[in-house]
Parts: structure tokens; sequence; C-alpha cells
């Protein structure tokens, strides 16, 4: 493990240069046009015919590119369309990684469609921007953080869903597994990523009822210990105390104020 973390409590991470193109807002969108891309498109993967899953893959395809070509700027727009493209993309990885799932049709061809057409220079931008969303992790952090809030919620709801206590152990496993890789690959954000989504599954159970009980509260038990177990010390302590203090938090912000006459 990188010493790196021995100063990430306390470490800021750098400005994010790519927030000159897209600020904040912009990215964090660009993380739920993602996600709901990916959710489309899965439906339409395992319901639709063909002919119906084409259109919808079509239609998706315009309405991505539009919003893309909103940007300010020919950089701006292929910001947008690599922050798109990177976040369907990862939906798809972590889906199919922890469904075991050899593809989804209608991701290859969005994920396609969107490329399609561009010309030589629309494509260098494009490569530019996509390389620079990864080339440091203060490059589009919000952007990354909104969408794998989104990817380790997705599959926590779809662990304490189900109804087979195997697979529901064999999802929480795997997010385990990319909870941990972050820690690994992003040194300086990466434990705030991991407090970020176990403070959120906090929430989600105090907040409404989930996973009190079955296989939802064993899935859920297993997560946490799991992490408890495998990560070092100074990472699980910081990453814990974190998320005990958002939940708190919250918990003091959700109390009646008290009122005096």
């Amino acid at each position: 493990m990188s010493s790196a973390f021995s100063g990430a409590p306390d470490a800021v991470l750098p400005a994010d240069p790519l927030s000159a193109l897209a600020v904040p807002d912009v990215q964090r969108q660009a993380a739920r046009m993602a996600q709901d891309a990916f959710g489309r498109v899965f439906r339409l993967s395992l319901e639709a015919t063909d002919q119906a899953r084409a259109e919808g893959v079509n239609a998706l395809c315009e309405a991505m590119r539009n919003w893309a070509q909103a940007g300010e700027g020919d950089d701006a727009s292929a910001l947008r369309l690599a922050m798109l493209i990177a976040g369907a993309d990862q939906w798809g990885l972590a889906w199919s990684q922890a469904f075991e799932l050899a593809a989804i049709p209608g991701l290859t061809e969005l994920l396609g469609a969107l490329r399609t057409g561009l010309d030589p220079q629309a494509e260098s931008r494009f490569l530019q921007q996509f390389e620079a969303v990864n080339a440091a992790e203060a490059n589009a952090i919000d952007f990354k953080v909104e969408l794998r809030r989104g990817i380790h919620l997705a599959l926590w709801h779809a662990a304490i869903a189900s109804e087979e206590r195997d697979e529901a152990m064999r999802i929480v496993a795997k997010l385990g597994g990319l909870l941990m890789a972050l820690v690994r690959d992003m040194p300086i954000a990466g434990w705030r990523l991991v407090a970020d989504a176990l403070a959120h599954v906090q929430l989600r159970c105090l907040a409404e009822g989930l996973a009190t009980e079955g296989i939802a509260q064993e899935a859920t038990q297993s997560l946490f210990a799991a992490l408890s177990r495998e990560l070092p010390k100074a990472e699980r302590d910081v990453i814990m105390a974190h998320a005990a203090q958002a939940v708190m938090a919250w918990q003091r912000a959700s109390r009646p104020s008290d009122t005096v006459h």
C-alpha cells in the first residue's frame, strides 16, 4: 500500500484541472446520465427485441450526443462525451463482473454508436479528454465520486434484494473487491469514496429500514466485516471513522429541533 495514504486524512486533493471545461455540476450530471443510460440499455438487452433495442439505443445515443455537444467549446464537448462513455463503460464492467455476464449487447452498441461519426479531429479531442479523466485522481473528481457512489449503492441494493443467499454474498464480495481496489488505486481519494459508500449504505438502512433481517442483513454485515478484516488498520480506522461521522451528522440533522416557548 502506498505510503501516500499516511497523509490522506488531512490531505486536500489538488485542484481539478478539468473543472475549467466541466464544472462540478456538469460532472455530476454526466455521471447520472451514464447511470441512466446503462440502466436503460441493460433493460433493453434483457427484454427488448433486436429492433426495439436498436431503436432505444439510437434514441439514447442522440440524447447523449446532444448533451455532449452543448459544452462550451470543442474541448468541453469532448470531455462531456468522454465522461459519458467512461461512466457507462464502468457501469457495464461492474455489472458484468458482479453478475458474471459475458456481454451486454445494448451497451456495446451504445458505446460504439457514440463514437461513430466523429471526424478525425473530434476523435482526437475525445481520446485526449478520455485519457485526461484517468490521468490523475483529482481530474474530474466530482464525476468520479458521483459515478462510484451510484455503482456501489446499486450493487448493494441488488445484493439485499436477492432471494438467494449465495447470490447475495457473491455480489457483496464483488462490491467489497471494488472498494478495496479504490483504496489501492486512488491513494489520496480512494478512502474517501469507500467511506462515502459505507456511510450511504448505513444511511439507507436507517432512513428506509433496509437490511434489518435475513439475507439482506447478513450480506450487509458481511460487507462491513470483510472490509474491516482486509483493509490495513490505518485505512480501516479512517474509513470507518469518517463513515460514522457522516451517519452521526445525518442523525443530528434528522432530530426535531427543540422549540423554546
